[in-house]
């Protein structure tokens, strides 16, 4: 009897030990946690404004321009929203992602990449498969949010943006970017 409780104890404890590792693992609470994210365009967006023209009215010298934009489409999970590439006035570039909807995961993060996207299970895992550049950590799963792109990216190279589960390496949702 005594070698029964043993036995009963190490299967508790050993039980314990693979749930609490599952429960890390998966953060199934994230599923019921909105993170919602409401930020403008940066601050060195503010276009100097040029002279009055001859209607009388001011345009923007450089002021932001979409320079490529998507509508995300859903993978792994319910995704929407509009994915925009912003050239600032100073000439730095934003990658802007507006109207996000989708749900809250573990280490989440927005990928540029070459990948094409590809609608339903064939495209859930090939954004990690090509050139691709990690632009940080998903700030919220509902909203607006930037991300800075560094100085020199060439954007021609990628064509594509997800946001990617980077713990189970599948994308939750994903835009193609078309020139603006």
């Amino acid at each position: 009897m005594r070698r029964r409780g043993r036995l009963l104890v190490g299967a508790v404890i050993a039980g314990a030990v693979v749930l609490g590792a599952g429960l890390y693992w998966f953060q199934p609470w994230k599923l019921w946690q909105d993170e919602t994210v409401r930020e403008s365009l940066p601050a060195g967006a503010a276009a100097p404004k040029a002279p009055a023209g001859p209607g009388g009215g001011s345009a923007s010298a450089a002021g932001p321009r979409t320079v490529a934009s998507g509508e995300l489409i859903s993978h792994e999970h319910a995704t929407t929203g509009t994915v925009k590439v912003v050239r600032l006035a100073d000439g730095s570039h934003t990658l802007r992602l507006e109207n996000l909807d989708t749900s809250n995961g573990p280490d989440l993060r927005v990928l540029l990449s070459d990948a094409p996207v590809k609608e339903g299970v064939a495209g859930w895992r090939v954004f990690d498969d090509g050139k691709y550049l990690t632009l940080g950590k998903l700030k919220g799963n509902k909203g607006d949010q930037n991300y800075e792109l560094p100085p020199g990216v060439d954007l021609a190279q990628y064509t594509s943006v997800s946001i990617w589960c980077d713990r189970f390496d599948v994308s939750f949702g994903a835009a193609a970017l078309a020139k603006a």
